[in-house]
């Protein structure tokens, strides 16, 4: 099934590419390239750093998952492609899924400067749960 979501977007199958998408796909979290280096070497001990950043570069361009920089600029990695927003933790550093239906649409008005507005995306910042019981 991942081999043929790869190939549907052109790219070839490698052992790297479906571990990374694997782990990607399985995690509700929002790991760096750091984090899924380290969660792909224990599967393919083959996956050099090198190796994990261009796996995770040709997933971003084809459209199997999207980057997202929050709050501590470091670039992380979500395979849920849904309509969603996010919730960072300022205590902790995580990074939540918010269901998109959580804010209703908002208007899409031609901004002053000329922009017209297509979409949007919310990152709601506070603390998390775990964090506020500590």
């Amino acid at each position: 099934m991942l081999s043929a979501r790869l190939r549907e977007k052109g790219l070839r199958v490698t052992q790297q590419r479906v571990a990374v998408l694997e782990f990607l796909l399985a995690t509700p979290k929002h790991p760096t390239a750091e984090e899924v280096g380290s969660a792909v070497n224990r599967l393919v001990s083959t996956a050099s750093r090198a190796s994990v950043y261009n796996v995770l570069h040709s997933l971003k361009e084809s459209g199997l998952i999207d980057e997202l920089v929050v709050g501590d600029a470091v670039a992380r990695y979500d395979a849920n492609l849904d309509r969603h927003h996010h919730f960072l933790c300022r205590a902790c550093g995580t990074v939540e899924d918010v269901p998109f239906e959580t804010f209703r649409e908002a208007p899409r008005p031609r901004l002053a400067d000329g922009h017209t507005v297509e979409d949007y995306t919310v990152t709601l910042r506070g603390v998390c749960p775990r964090c506020t019981k500590t």
